[in-house]
This record gives structure tokens, C-alpha cells and sequence, in this order.
């Protein structure tokens, strides 16, 4: 079970407006699947992570949608839990678009890649995230790649003291070694050119984990059409199944 750690607050917030609610209905397709009730809780949620977590602009002014779109893709990953924080923490760094090791934006530097990271060292606590990640992952709907979600996956991964890929915090201990079993059989269709799965999935545990996540609550008809061992080990995972595909399936319909 996860447990809260609750933070001392940066920011209060009276009320969720009638306004935010009317930018999540049209940016997070997500978020447009819940029941009345459950985008009540959504909100507290994001308050409770605007008030522990500082949205930092690097060369940008941050904007409401910033704000909006970073803490809902903070509370997704969690969502299924009824108690839930993030202890490794503190800040978000938002830079303009891509960036290098450093934490530069050099347009002109020719390895300036990198789309969103967790930081370590001196930047423990701290998350880095392009702008332009952050829209693009939610401009598509039907898109099944959100950096964000992926970085905060990253932090899920991190609470047992590890990015290793093994979510402990998550996993019950009787799913962890399917999950090994899982990953390692994925991967190994991935790198050896049998799977539909693209490569980067098969570059290590870590990465396959996050945008495996990424993959389940972006496109989670499309996983559980294509790889339903994987999707039903990640509805597990983070104790949730969107409300339209658990509805089908008591039906029983497996058209999608």
C-alpha cells in the first residue's frame, strides 16, 4: 500500500475552477473517461501536487496549461491509488524544447536531445521536461507517447531507492517475478525483431517499464489488443483500467 507523505505547501489553492475543468475535458482524454465523481478527486490531486511541487520556467514564462498538463500527468500514473505522493520530488524545470546532458538548450549543439529527465546528484529532486513534449503528448489523443507520464513513471520506479525497472512500491511481491519473466520475454521479441514493439523498448528494464506505461494510458485498447498479458500486468501494476474498456469487458465485447 502506498502511504502519503505530505510536504510543506508552496502554493494554496481555494478551489479547483470551473475553468480548469473545461482545459482537462478538452486536452486529457484520460481525464474525459472518468465518472463526475472521480473528476472531483482528480482535481484534489492535482492541488495536493501543486502545493507540494514548484513549476520552475527555464526561458519561459509558465503558463496555466504548463501547470495543468504537468500535474495531470503526475496524478495519472497514481490515480489508483486512494493515498499517494511523490517523496523524490520537489520541483519541475521546464525548458523551452529539448536539451543536452547539461541542461543547456544550445540550439546549436548537435546532441541536444534529450525530451524530459529525472535529476540525480545535485539536481536530486528535481524533474527536467521539454515544453514541447509535454503538448505534443496530449495534442493527440489517440497518441500513446506522454514524456511526462513517462518521467513520473521513472519517480514510481524510484520510491523503493532504485530506478531499476521493478516498481516494488507497485508490484505486489507474487507479481514481481511474472513481471521479470514478462520484461525479459518482451524484450527479447523486441531484440530479435519479433515483436511490433519499437526497439527502445528493448534498450533496458528502465525504459521498457516507463514506456510501457506510457503505452497503457495512452493507447490502453491498443495494448490490451495487441499485447494483453502486458496490459493486464499493468492495469495490476497501478491498480486501475479506464472506466470504457472494463465496461466492454463485462459485457463481454472484445471489439475495439
Amino acid at each position: 500500500m502506498l502511504y502519503i507523505v505530505w510536504k510543506p505547501k508552496q502554493r494554496v489553492i481555494k478551489a479547483f475552477t470551473a475553468h480548469w475543468a473545461e482545459v482537462l475535458e478538452q486536452s486529457v482524454s484520460y481525464y474525459q473517461h472518468l465518472t463526475p465523481d472521480k473528476k472531483l478527486t482528480f482535481h484534489q490531486r492535482m492541488m495536493n501536487f501543486w502545493g507540494g511541487v514548484k513549476i520552475t520556467g527555464v526561458k519561459l514564462q509558465v503558463e496555466e496549461l504548463d501547470e495543468e498538463l504537468i500535474a495531470a500527468s503526475a496524478v495519472i500514473p497514481m490515480f489508483g491509488f486512494d493515498k499517494w505522493e511523490y517523496a523524490h520530488i520537489d520541483e519541475v524545470m521546464l525548458y523551452p524544447s529539448t536539451f543536452i546532458q547539461s541542461f543547456q538548450f544550445d540550439d546549436r549543439a548537435e546532441d541536444k536531445q534529450i525530451l524530459g529527465m529525472v535529476g540525480t546528484g545535485f539536481m536530486n529532486g528535481k524533474m527536467i521536461l521539454s515544453r514541447n513534449a509535454l503538448h505534443n503528448g496530449f495534442q493527440n489523443h489517440n497518441n500513446k507517447h506522454y514524456k511526462a507520464i513517462h518521467e513520473f513513471v521513472h519517480l514510481l520506479d524510484k520510491e523503493d531507492g532504485e530506478i531499476d525497472g521493478i516498481p516494488q512500491v507497485l508490484l505486489n511481491h507474487q507479481y514481481s517475478i511474472p513481471w521479470l519473466d514478462l520484461i525479459n520475454a518482451k524484450m527479447e521479441e523486441i531484440n530479435n525483431d519479433k515483436s511490433d514493439i519499437r526497439n527502445y523498448w528493448g534498450t533496458s528494464k528502465i525504459e521498457f517499464f516507463a514506456v510501457a506505461s506510457e503505452y497503457s494510458f495512452g493507447r490502453p485498447d491498443q495494448l490490451r489488443r495487441k499485447h494483453p498479458k502486458l496490459y493486464d500486468m499493468m492495469v495490476k501494476c497501478f491498480n486501475q483500467e479506464p472506466q470504457y474498456i472494463a465496461k466492454r469487458k463485462k459485457l463481454g465485447s472484445s471489439a475495439f
